[in-house]
């Protein structure tokens, strides 16, 4: 925890990770491990003992891992995993908008429910901080150039208004009962791991298949992308700074593309020729597309000294070299929901 001079010592902090199976998850369980930290991982359990992500991490690196199999929705289990824990990174959750369309009941459990059961079992053991895991999805169409922590919240998907009440709940948990909340809000990250459901694999594993023609939905939205290295590392620093405690901190890097322009940059990346056609079950209700988000990360720059490091050209090129080479993961001749 922290020493004498305030520096944050991570040997031996006993580390909760839910959601540890999942793309930012697993790597945000390699970086702890990397500062010296015990990390006990939530991951979803299935009959096929299969733990995600972090089946792939070198037997060496998954010997030091306490994997906890369980269920979010379920009290009993998350206070089971919670017993013994200095501070809790909770990043479990339901998260592709489309299938929040069609099982909105299973977002409000697993988001919303999910998310109190963990409140409630880290105000039961007193743990020491809660980093809680927002969406920029929470704000909807930008209303304002850049998107700072005050711009209203305007859900515009099953998915995003679940996400918004869970942050309710963990700023009301801060604010009722002096709990050490910290709610950080990242735009969009991309990077080796991420599923399909995501614009920047599906583009990449369609190129990498050799598809000639690759489907899209809106392509004139923007997004802000923040490389997954980056967003790992401001996890690391919200959980550094006392500062931090009580705020909800956005995490991007301040600059916005077209998802037209970025499927145009990741063909130049990969030395091949594009065409796009828009397919209309890959467009949201018109109602509920986001347009716009760009992201104003004042408060975590601020706060506590985070700045990507990571540029969006050099990222892409890291996530286009790791999709090519485990393209297996993917099926790119489908839409995944």
């Amino acid at each position: 925890m922290l020493s004498k001079d305030g520096t944050m010592n991570w040997a031996n902090t006993k580390v909760l990770v839910t959601g540890a199976e999942g793309f930012i998850g697993s790597h945000l369980v390699q970086r702890l491990l990397m500062e010296g930290a015990r990390v006990r991982a939530f991951v979803f359990y299935n009959a096929f003992n299969r733990w995600g992500w972090l089946d792939s991490f070198p037997k060496g690196q998954l010997s030091k891992v306490d994997v906890f199999c369980g269920d979010i929705r379920d009290p009993g289990g998350v206070a089971q995993a919670m017993n013994n824990v200095d501070i809790v990174f909770h990043l479990a959750a339901l998260i592709g908008i489309p299938l929040s369309y069609r099982a909105p009941d299973s977002y409000v459990d697993t988001n919303v429910r999910g998310t109190l059961n963990v409140l409630q079992a880290a105000r039961r053991e007193d743990v020491r901080k809660v980093i809680h895991t927002s969406t920029s999805e929470v704000y909807g169409t930008a209303q304002t150039p850049l998107i700072s922590e005050n711009h209203p919240l305007n859900p515009q998907s099953p998915y995003a208004a679940t996400k918004a009440a869970a942050d309710h709940l963990a700023q009301s948990f801060c604010l009722s009962f002096g709990m050490p909340i910290v709610t950080l809000r990242p735009f969009n990250t991309y990077g080796p791991r991420q599923s399909a459901r995501a614009v920047i694999p599906t583009i990449i594993s369609q190129l990498a298949a050799g598809q000639t023609t690759i489907h899209l939905g809106n392509i004139q939205s923007t997004r802000d992308f923040s490389f997954v290295f980056d967003t790992v590392d401001a996890f690391i620093k919200v959980a550094e700074s006392k500062k931090a405690i009580g705020h909800v901190l956005n995490v991007g890097t301040g600059r916005e593309i077209s998802v037209r322009d970025l499927a145009q940059m990741i063909a130049r990346l990969m030395k091949v020729t594009l065409k796009i056609a828009t397919q209309k079950k890959r467009l949201r209700p018109a109602d509920s597309e986001v347009e716009r988000l760009l992201c104003d990360s004042t408060g975590l720059r601020e706060i506590c000294g985070w700045s990507p490091r990571v540029s969006l050209e050099e990222g892409l090129r890291q996530t286009a070299q790791w999709i090519k080479k485990n393209l297996q993961y993917y099926k790119p001749e489908i839409y995944n929901v």
